[in-house]
């Protein structure tokens, strides 16, 4: 999937956490903000042409490993505000998805940090 195709998935996984939280789901909403960070992730990968996106493309898949090396990168090529955001993506991912310990306001609280590493990806795309 190339970047601008990852733009509408991100857009509708965000809509989609938007939905779940007005229905109170903050574990639903929790995985779909994280799958939009994820996203973004890979795609800021792709503009920039970084090596992690090549290899989950021979191997077909993106691994944790391949995610992490690239969000350093990009964190040092674009700032700390793309590691802020994959940070907080990871913990709705286990602590409001895994483990279901997470409230409607504590997935609230993160949703302006991951939405700045989504307006990086539009910035740069």
């Amino acid at each position: 999937m190339i970047a601008s195709e990852r733009v509408g998935l991100i857009k509708r996984l965000l809509s989609e956490a938007d939905g779940y939280l007005a229905k109170d789901d903050a574990i639903q909403s929790s995985e779909k903000l994280y799958k939009a960070a994820e996203e973004c992730v890979k795609a800021l990968s792709e503009v920039f042409n970084l090596e992690e996106a090549k290899a989950a493309e021979e191997r077909g898949r993106w691994t944790v490993t391949l995610l992490e090396k690239a969000v350093r990168k990009l964190t040092n090529k674009l700032g700390i505000d793309v590691q802020l955001g994959w940070d907080a993506a990871n913990h709705l991912h286990v602590w409001g998805f895994h483990e279901a310990k997470l409230d409607r306001e504590d997935v609230e609280a993160r949703i302006p940090i991951i939405r700045r590493l989504i307006e990086l990806l539009e910035e740069h795309r």
